[in-house]
């Protein structure tokens, strides 16, 4: 099933809009190539509504910020509602910086998600600095684990529900849900943590997903999830004595652009709770 989302992006060839770091975000852009969308990147904030109005979806990344890419991402944001545009929010950092924090906090409250992709420790920092935790949302650990896996999962439906936005918690063990449903994703290998940026590379990814297959959101977010960690198991498996980050960085990319319906639907291990 989640093949298919992956086929609806080579079919449509969605353009998608990056206000992203600059520590990835050629990355990124060859990320979005290799599923078979295409990105354009721009921050400025008297360019961002043009450029987005001639996109499918927004993705937002705060992980370098400055005050004239807050703006533009406010703008491109606004924008894109007005266009009921898919938009997806990476609070790169939150909880690290007040400036970070109070940014993502005000994106949400300014701006309709329609995801929201982080590692938990970004998402607890979100759900606690937008008003929105009681109960089990406070007590989640910093780390999925199959040991508090239940916890974790009515976390992420209880901050999905209350922000009114997909959620995507990414990590050993990631979560994808909606407030009534939540995928349990295993795939990946714990070397690609030692990549820059595969985090950005995934919601750059995801909003491609999202763009092609409206009417399954959580299908695609799942689906894009599924698609990267699976592209760190197949490019894994291709490295050879002498290979490195570098290599695997490459390695991942490719086996994106490589990858079929069929693999994706025989390789995606997931469950869903």
């Amino acid at each position: 099933m989640l093949g298919t989302c992956l086929q609806n992006v080579r079919e449509k060839g969605p353009l998608v809009h990056n206000i992203t770091n600059y520590v990835t975000v050629n990355d990124v852009a060859n990320v979005i190539l290799a599923c078979g969308a295409s990105p354009i990147m721009s921050d400025e904030p008297q360019d961002v509504q043009d450029i987005t109005a001639i996109c499918g979806g927004l993705n937002i990344n705060i992980g370098t910020l400055n005050v004239r890419t807050i703006e533009g991402m406010l703008a491109a944001g606004h924008k894109a509602n007005e266009l009921n545009h898919m938009v997806l929010l990476d609070p790169v950092g939150a909880g690290a910086s007040s400036l970070r924090t109070n940014t993502a906090v005000n994106l949400m409250q300014e701006i309709k998600f329609d995801v929201i992709r982080g590692n938990i420790s970004e998402i607890k920092t979100l759900a606690a600095g937008s008003g929105t935790t009681k109960g089990v949302d406070a007590d989640v650990a910093d780390a999925v684990t199959e040991e508090n896996l239940d916890e974790a999962v009515a976390f992420a439906k209880a901050f999905s529900e209350k922000s009114g936005s997909i959620v995507a918690i990414t990590g050993a063990i990631d979560l994808v849900s909606d407030g009534r449903k939540c995928y349990v994703i295993r795939n990946g290998r714990p070397e690609m943590g030692r990549i820059t940026g595969t985090g950005c590379q995934l919601s750059g990814l995801m909003t491609a997903y999202l763009v092609a297959n409206p009417e399954q959101k959580l299908e695609a977010a799942a689906a894009a999830v599924c698609t990267m960690g699976l592209a760190g198991e197949i490019g894994w498996s291709y490295m050879q004595k002498g290979d490195g980050n570098s290599t695997y960085r490459n390695r991942i990319i490719d086996a994106i652009y490589n990858m079929t319906k069929e693999q994706l639907d025989e390789g995606a291990k997931y469950e869903v709770r």
